[in-house]
């Protein structure tokens, strides 16, 4: 089953003794950070960390702005390895597919990048260092979701205003959306995810709200309790939303509503500052990567 948000559908009733008990629509357990997660090598310094994602295996992948821009760490946080410093100017979205391939956005090169799970380049779309709103350009991506069939769409969201949907191969194939306020419209598509049916969940951030679409891009609903969506990952029947204007993580149903939430700016454990991206892992623990506080935290689900 695929690590990132567009596959990764869990049944949260399967939770082992790990996470504590299993919870209904109605309620999200108690989330308490892990002390001294991860363990970083002595000569790895974590600079702003805007993504991680875990594959088929609970391998953590933690993307961040500096040396050794990806870090892989088992579920217990100890160190397995590090690429990526040939490839990545600037981190931004990564997520990893159910063949265990891992996805990056670069806002520095403007690319979109494909790799193994040892940092061997497999696809690059987009001209490096070279922005545009053409069909083979991109103006700071942000973050990518793959379909079941290998399909892809990219939130092309800083310069652009765009989801691009492609082929497998990186043929494209079609795209929606420009700077506004309406349905469809988007002002910083920075978060983008998929269900089992294939409908495709945006993050328009600076909307305070997420946008939900068929597989070719026609608008079914919006829900405006996200906040801002700086990151979103889909879990079962719940979406977990990262709020980096609000510092904290929000759990919504997928009818939009509010089922909680947790965290507070600040930098101790269980606080925020600037979280970015999330995931949730095979156990239902659930990480979170933070920009301003240039760390990413575990959490587990504790009894109510």
């Amino acid at each position: 089953m695929m690590q990132h948000c567009s596959t990764f559908l869990l049944s949260l009733s399967l939770l082992t003794a790990l996470t504590g008990p299993a919870w209904t629509d109605d309620r999200i357990p108690d989330y308490r950070p892990v002390p001294g997660w991860p363990k970083l090598p002595d000569d790895i310094k974590l600079g702003p960390v805007s993504a991680v994602a875990t594959d088929t295996a609970d391998r953590v992948y933690v993307f961040h702005r500096g040396k050794h821009p990806v870090l892989v760490f088992d579920r217990d946080g100890q160190f397995l390895r590090s690429w990526g410093d040939d490839f990545v100017k600037t981190a931004h979205g990564l997520r990893v597919d159910r063949e265990n391939n891992v996805w990056v956005t670069d806002i520095g090169n403007h690319l979109v990048m494909k790799f193994d799970t040892e940092g061997k380049l497999l696809l690059s779309l987009g001209k490096k260092g070279q922005p545009g709103d053409k069909i083979d350009r991109f103006n700071r991506p942000t973050d990518v979701a793959i379909a079941p069939t290998g399909e892809f769409y990219v939130t092309d969201g800083y310069g652009n205003a765009r989801v691009m949907k492609f082929s497998k191969e990186g043929k494209f194939l079609k795209q929606w959306g420009k700077k506004s306020t309406g349905p469809g419209e988007f002002d910083l598509p920075h978060a983008i995810c998929l269900d089992a049916k294939g409908q495709v969940y945006v993050g328009d951030r600076e909307n305070n709200r997420v946008q939900v679409f068929d597989a070719d891009g026609m608008f079914l609903a919006q829900w405006k309790e996200s906040g801002a969506p700086y990151g979103l990952f889909l879990s079962g029947n719940q979406m977990f939303v990262a709020d980096s204007r609000a510092d904290w993580v929000k759990v919504l149903s997928l009818e939009g509503k509010t089922l909680g939430r947790w965290g507070e700016k600040g930098s101790g454990p269980g606080q925020f500052n600037g979280p970015h991206m999330l995931c949730v892992d095979a156990q239902g623990a659930v990480y979170v990567a933070e920009v301003g506080g240039q760390r990413v935290q575990k959490f587990i689900a504790g009894p109510k």
